[in-house]
């Protein structure tokens, strides 16, 4: 099922509930610049083994309202922390993919990780996450070209082939976003970094990562997995940025070890 959750006045952010009765939780925090339509290919297996699936549009994408501020690490994990408040969420595995694993990142260590009893970073985008040249040259094209931007994020994406449709319909998850915070989202990606937040995280942490990722480097999930104490890097040998998808019955095998083991 769907509803909104208010984080602020005037702010709604959409949740996708799946299986709202399951024994356990998991939360979903997408990548830039999709929505939690990315995780469908979770969301059609995991609720089988008895999860509850959350997943969370951000503000600006999806479904969610899109203001024109409040694009930062800070007021992301903020909108978080009013969602975990509103659902009294706890014992939950947290995952983020992308700007998602920043999120959570940042919510561990914002909130010193109240709600959360696992964490699992996909491809996150951390400690750092665009070169001030890659962020110039998407910003130039998503406030002159956002279609163009889009197309080229997609080949970028995957390591795997995939069909003309496929990509048809990932543009299009894209394009639910609002341009602006698509581009602000660029900005923070230039300049946020989360190295201080990986020391003060807690929890068993599993960290996946495609080994053939253009767009967080794969060593950087090595970086991650020596600052970030008890976890563990499993890596994906076939996947891109895309694990999720890319290798989605080893993803959902690996996360569901990681959560009942």
């Amino acid at each position: 099922m769907g509803y909104y959750i208010t984080v602020e006045p005037g702010v709604n952010i959409y949740i996708e509930d799946v299986n709202p009765g399951g024994e356990k939780t998991i939360v979903f925090i997408h990548g830039w610049p999709l929505s939690h339509k990315q995780f469908e290919y979770q969301f059609n297996i995991l609720p089988t083994l008895g999860y509850r699936c959350i997943g969370i549009d951000w503000r600006g994408f999806g479904k969610s309202d899109k203001p024109f501020s409040g694009y930062t690490y800070n007021r992301l994990a903020e909108d978080l922390h009013h969602i975990f408040n509103a659902l009294d969420l706890s014992d939950v595995t947290l995952v983020g993919h992308s700007t998602g694993g920043g999120i959570a990142i940042r919510y561990m260590s914002r909130y010193q990780g109240q709600g959360v009893a696992k964490l699992v970073l996909v491809s996150a985008a951390a400690p750092t996450g665009f070169t001030p040249e890659n962020a110039r040259q998407l910003l130039q094209e998503t406030l002159s070209d956002r279609p163009k931007m889009m197309q080229g994020v997609t080949d970028q994406f995957f390591f795997q082939y995939i069909t003309k449709p496929f990509s048809d319909w990932f543009n299009q998850v894209g394009f639910e976003a609002a341009s602006w915070s698509t581009a602000a989202v660029i900005i923070l990606l230039r300049d946020e970094k989360l190295h201080a937040d990986l020391q003060r995280i807690q929890c068993p942490t599993l960290i996946i990562h495609g080994l053939h990722d253009k767009v967080i480097p794969f060593p950087q999930a090595k970086e991650m997995n020596m600052i970030i104490r008890n976890s563990q890097l499993v890596p994906f040998q076939y996947s891109g940025h895309g694990t999720f998808w890319e290798e989605q019955d080893k993803f959902n095998q690996v996360l569901h070890q990681f959560i009942s083991g």
